[in-house]
């Protein structure tokens, strides 16, 4: 039988959860300027922040075992309402400790506040809560959805809430487009759709490398032995016509007489290794032949196919091979401040797109390259180079492309989040969207510079989200969140493939978590977002690991999901997922609904 607690224990809890309140207080002060900024909606939510801020300065795991040991909360639920939470804790120790003058518990108003308050805040930034789950589902626009409306109507059916346009990619002419099809398509569905345009920030990618050779290459599969076992396929088209069947390589061709021959004709050339090579044709019809052959070879621009009755073609203008780089273990890359096409060399170097780096990189500092598939250290930086010795590689060499993510986590940028060619873009971003979302924010000041040019444009009403992507931001995360509170209508972005990148993907569980909880406790929704779902979005069949990743998703206010050729079976699914898991789980609550999947017996 378990010993019933002491009056000595409570009494010591007591004293320790009295302390705590001085902490709050200290805490209060310490953030007071910041807080009284803030809009007036946002009031409760930054004076919980503060207070949960403090909290979490100090180690409590001993006073929660206590806590448990004698039926107490344990503060792990407190996110939303810490001071009433120490309250109540705090009326239930006095009364344990038998003070004849114990507090009265607090009223349940004050335990609703918190999450009530992030309910409204989440409707007033991303919509209201769809049918049958809290969590809404955001999608990233692909280019298609300029020209095909019917692309839009079937992610609004599946459960789009709302639309990510990336102003990265297309332009204001192509942006106006998807929009106009996303607000047809919910005013048919009768539901709600909100635009989110997203600023690109400062581009720090690998600069450009000189084109490559105009060839395609036909290789036919073969066996361990070298044998051929299936034919290697293309598609000779005068028009640009799609291919009839996916592995088919489409190759321009300038004749359209070969489209009038006939199955089983055949037509012979020399490759561009002087082999003698002919292709078989399968189909021809006015918008193409289709053709296969069992031996490798290599067609260039300008290449002459013949058939044996004397008709030929010329193959067109072959778009150029993309080049890469070749890193190994050990090698030295040479980033250069100059961002001219350089040739694939040894050793290799290649453009960096942000000025800012030579200035700020210093020996040591760790290098990442392309979602952190390549990683490095700098050895040497001067004024127009940045030397780095690889230290991550695949066996045989990992393959560094132009236009590639450069990450360095522990380099002092000095870069303004918001660019001028995010400038550029946001007069059209207020006037059109619903929500802006800041990418590579860092500090306050990024904050600030983006709600000054939204007052400048008067709007004022316009959503913001920050997009929580750099081991800064994470960092200065309690700054950026009282800064961005002075803005009625904003929210948080966790967006996991740089983050992970930025911080080390085994930090990555640990810092979601991070940011779920400080956004609770300030009340403010959160976008889980990267590579939700990414597998089923590319290729039309998930996997299982990222199928529970989604349901944990059911943790934030909104899912984003990444553009892809299955995304609206991604959206049904992940609609799907949420809407079950919506009766199980509310934020770090297990919500104890009847189960039908066990029964008694009889």
């Amino acid at each position: 039988m378990t010993k019933a607690p002491s009056a000595s224990e409570s009494s010591v809890i007591v004293e320790e959860i009295r302390q705590l309140f001085t902490v709050l207080t200290d805490a209060e002060s310490y953030w007071a300027a910041r807080v009284g900024e803030v809009a007036p909606g946002h009031a409760a939510g930054a004076r919980n922040l503060t207070h949960y801020w403090a909290v979490r300065q100090l180690d409590l795991r001993d006073l929660q075992a206590r806590l448990a040991e004698q039926g107490l909360s344990s503060l792990g639920r407190s996110e939303p309402h810490v001071h009433a939470s120490l309250e109540a804790i705090f009326a239930a120790a006095v009364a344990l400790a038998g003070d004849p003058e114990a507090r009265k518990r607090p009223p349940r108003t004050e335990f609703i506040t918190g999450p009530r308050s992030l309910r409204s805040n989440s409707t007033a930034l991303l919509g209201p809560e769809p049918a049958r789950r809290r969590t809404r589902v955001m999608v990233t626009l692909p280019a298609e959805a300029a020209r095909d409306p019917t692309l839009t109507r079937a992610l609004v059916g599946a459960g789009m809430d709302l639309a990510r346009i990336n102003c990265a990619h297309d332009g204001p002419e192509q942006w106006t487009a998807m929009i106009d099809h996303v607000r047809a398509a919910a005013r048919d569905a009768g539901r709600p759709c909100r635009i989110a345009m997203d600023l690109a920030g400062p581009k720090l990618r690998t600069g450009p490398l000189l084109e490559g050779p105009r060839v395609v290459k036909l290789r036919p599969h073969r066996d361990q032995l070298g044998r051929p076992t299936a034919p290697a396929w293309c598609w000779l088209t005068p028009a640009g016509a799609p291919a009839p069947r996916p592995d088919a390589r489409p190759i321009p061709i300038h004749a359209a007489e070969l489209t009038t021959l006939q199955p089983g004709q055949g037509l012979r050339f020399r490759d561009a290794r002087g082999a003698h090579r002919r292709l078989v044709i399968v189909s021809a019809s006015p918008a193409g032949v289709l053709a296969t052959t069992h031996h490798t070879a290599y067609l260039t621009t300008g290449t002459v196919v013949r058939a044996r009755d004397g008709t030929e073609a010329e193959v067109g203008a072959l778009p150029p091979v993309e080049q890469f780089l070749t890193l190994h273990e050990g090698d030295l890359l040479t980033l250069t401040r100059d961002c001219a096409p350089v040739a694939v060399q040894r050793p290799p170097r290649i453009g960096c797109t942000l000025p800012a780096v030579f200035d700020a990189a210093r020996p040591g500092d760790p290098v990442l390259f392309d979602d952190g598939r390549i990683g490095g250290a700098v050895v040497d930086a001067r004024a127009d180079t940045v030397t780095v010795r690889i230290i991550d590689a695949r066996d045989g060499g990992s393959r560094l492309r132009a236009g590639k993510g450069i990450n360095l986590p522990r380099t002092e940028l000095p870069v303004p989040a918001l660019t001028e060619a995010d400038r550029a873009c946001l007069p059209f971003v207020c006037a059109h969207a619903d929500l802006v979302q800041l990418s590579f924010v860092r500090t306050p000041g990024d904050v600030e510079d983006l709600l000054a040019e939204l007052d400048r444009h008067g709007a004022r009403e316009l959503g913001v989200i920050l997009k929580v992507e750099t081991r800064q931001a994470f960092e200065n995360l309690p700054e950026l969140l009282l800064t961005a509170m002075r803005h009625p209508r904003t929210g948080v972005m966790i967006a996991r493939g740089d983050l992970a990148v930025e911080c080390g993907y085994e930090r990555l569980a640990e810092l979601q978590e991070e940011i779920l909880w400080l956004c609770e406790a300030a009340h403010l929704p959160v976008v889980w977002a990267t590579q939700v779902l990414d597998q089923l979005a590319r290729t039309g069949r998930p996997s299982r690991a990222e199928i529970t990743d989604a349901a944990m998703g059911v943790r934030a206010e909104c899912v984003m999901l990444n553009k892809g050729p299955h995304i609206v079976d991604a959206v049904t699914t992940l609609d799907d997922i949420l809407r079950r898991m919506a009766d199980h789980h509310y934020k770090k609550n297990a919500l104890l609904r009847p189960l039908r999947s066990w029964h008694p017996p009889g």
